[in-house]
């Protein structure tokens, strides 16, 4: 698998160990000729370890084979979160740390995530593409302003602080992309 081709939650084979992409940082020197390069933070798959890895855009990295197992989320257990199998109802118990910033989009009943396995252990998770939230806290929406589109904070019921539209207030259901953490539009 190419370098250009990998995406965050990818887990790859690197010196010998199993190691999953939770950040991607491209860059593109300016200039003829200028090469693309990646900068992948990933942590080692099971343990947690960081490690920094920059390669070229057409590197070549092994993709290790991982089952994906779709899972909805049960409940939290002191920091650990337990999804359950929605096929054979077994429960995968993640750490905090490996679930990461993915915690802000996590709810109640989430369906649609799917636990990655290595060796009947849990290593990774990856959420729906978007998900709805609540707002729980905005600033109420600015009478008289102009027409242009000024976004605003707003927490929502997980935690998580994004920037939304003026017109959004408390109570609504909103989608948010788990991806970038953006604003996907009203949900309700």
């Amino acid at each position: 698998m190419k370098a250009y081709d990998i995406k965050k939650g990818n887990v790859i084979e690197h010196n010998g160990g199993a190691w999953q992409i939770r950040d991607i940082e491209r860059s593109s020197p300016q200039g003829r000729g200028g090469n693309v390069k990646y900068r992948f933070t990933m942590y080692s798959v099971p343990g947690g370890n960081k490690l920094d890895l920059s390669v070229g855009a057409e590197d070549e990295l092994k993709e290790v084979e991982l089952a994906r197992r779709q899972a909805t989320f049960s409940y939290k257990d002191g920091d650990a979160f337990v999804f359950m199998d929605d096929e054979d109802f077994t429960p995968y118990q993640l750490d905090a740390d490996v679930v990461g910033d993915g915690a802000g989009y996590i709810t109640d009943g989430l369906t649609g995530c799917y636990v990655q396995v290595i060796d009947e252990a849990p290593v990774g998770l990856q959420l729906p593409t978007s998900v709805i939230l609540e707002v729980v806290e905005t600033p109420p929406e600015l009478k008289g302003g102009t027409a242009t589109k000024r976004p605003k904070p707003a927490r929502l019921n997980t935690g998580i602080e994004i920037q939304v539209p003026e017109y959004i207030a408390n109570g609504e259901r909103v989608w948010v992309n788990t991806t970038t953490g953006e604003f996907g539009g009203r949900a309700d």
